[in-house]
């Protein structure tokens, strides 16, 4: 898997020696709140991390770095289902409200348009997810769909707002 570059983040795959850096993000009860995963324990995380370094190959797996100082502060992926891509991410919270979960996904979306050749991108957040609901926006995908029940998450069923964004070839 190649690097995605973006103006102030690297995507890159994950290394072995991200641990640390990928468990102070993921066993943080607020950045996992709206997921349906974690806060992991440092088994958990260390699974996550073997997984990663070894995706499948429908499986885009990226640690998000600062460009500037190499600082590893999140992760992102893109599924490839057939024709279309599912991605998601996670940063830090240190490093929220600073425009980097959007230029992540804009990158994720040139990726999955450009290398991975794909016709549509989706994404789905909880509806009480404002900032991950604007995150989606900025990167140009719109809301097509409310799913009720639509994903398992700590015992029970949480809805989420579907955003999609189509290739214009």
């Amino acid at each position: 898997m190649t690097e995605v570059l973006g103006a102030r983040l690297r995507l890159r795959p994950f290394r072995a020696t991200d641990e640390a850096a990928v468990h102070r993000y993921a066993a943080d009860p607020e950045v996992t709140r709206y997921t349906d995963w974690g806060p992991n324990s440092p088994a958990e995380t260390a699974a996550f991390l073997r997984e990663a370094l070894d995706p499948p190959p429908s499986v885009h797996q990226f640690a998000v770095e600062l460009r500037a100082s190499g600082e590893m502060i999140g992760g992102a992926s893109i599924r490839v289902v057939d024709e279309h891509g599912e991605f998601g991410y996670a940063f830090a919270r240190a490093h929220w409200g600073q425009g980097y979960a959007t230029e992540a996904a804009r990158l994720l979306v040139d990726y999955g348009f450009g290398p991975l050749g794909l016709e549509r991108i989706a994404a789905t957040c909880a509806p009480e997810n404002l900032a991950s609901a604007r995150v989606l926006s900025k990167a140009g995908l719109r809301q097509i769909d409310y799913l009720t029940d639509h994903l398992p998450v700590r015992g029970g069923w949480r809805d989420s707002l579907l955003f999609e964004i189509k290739n214009s070839f």
